[in-house]
């Protein structure tokens, strides 16, 4: 009996002084934009957004109460003999979504980002109040990065959904394939192909 007593006292003594182990912790906002390493987990916050969470974002978008905007990478063209039929990888989307493919990198070519700045004009009709979902997957830079440029760009409803399409599948929400905006220099998907 003393030496299961003693046997307590001494785990207990052993277990006060071992700090406890840290909890998982979103890691801090950067001061600028995230430059690699894009699927890593993201910040809890984006300063100047509001962040939803998947019945946030899916009550917007029931309500038409957003433009949603992906902006997932695209996958390049492989390089592939001459006279190969390719075709792009199907995204599979949020309904009625817009897709501004490569628009989250951490540094943009002086043509993207009038391309990016463009597309979120025609999309708000040049109104910068208007709320705008922006997104990619989960543990995904490039929807903060983007997001980050909207809110720099003077968007004042930017909303930030960090789920993205892995979130919203997820939930069981409906997801549709979509095509993305082209890119500058890039041709409009051929409908045949």
């Amino acid at each position: 009996m003393k030496g299961s007593l003693l046997a307590r006292v001494m785990a207990i003594q052993v277990l006060a002084v071992v700090p406890a182990l840290p909890a998982f912790a979103a890691p801090p906002e950067p001061d600028g934009y995230r430059m690699q390493e894009y699927r890593a987990p993201v910040p809890a916050t984006l300063q100047g957004a509001r962040v939803v969470s998947t019945t946030e974002a899916a009550d917007l978008w029931r309500n038409n109460g957003a433009i949603f905007v992906d902006v997932l990478p695209k996958p390049p063209k492989p390089d592939l003999p001459e006279g190969t039929v390719w075709r792009e990888p199907p995204r599979l989307d949020i309904p009625r979504s817009v897709w501004l493919p490569d628009v989250g990198f951490g540094a943009l070519s002086n043509e993207m980002e009038a391309w990016f700045h463009s597309n979120l004009a025609d999309l708000t009709g040049g109104d910068k109040a208007k709320p705008l979902v922006i997104y990619c997957k989960s543990e995904c830079w490039m929807s903060w990065n983007a997001g980050k440029r909207a809110i720099e760009w003077g968007y004042s409803a930017a909303i930030w959904y960090p789920e993205g399409t892995d979130g919203w599948a997820a939930a069981g929400l409906p997801l549709e394939e979509r095509i993305s905006v082209p890119r500058p220099g890039e041709a409009p998907p051929d409908p045949l192909n």
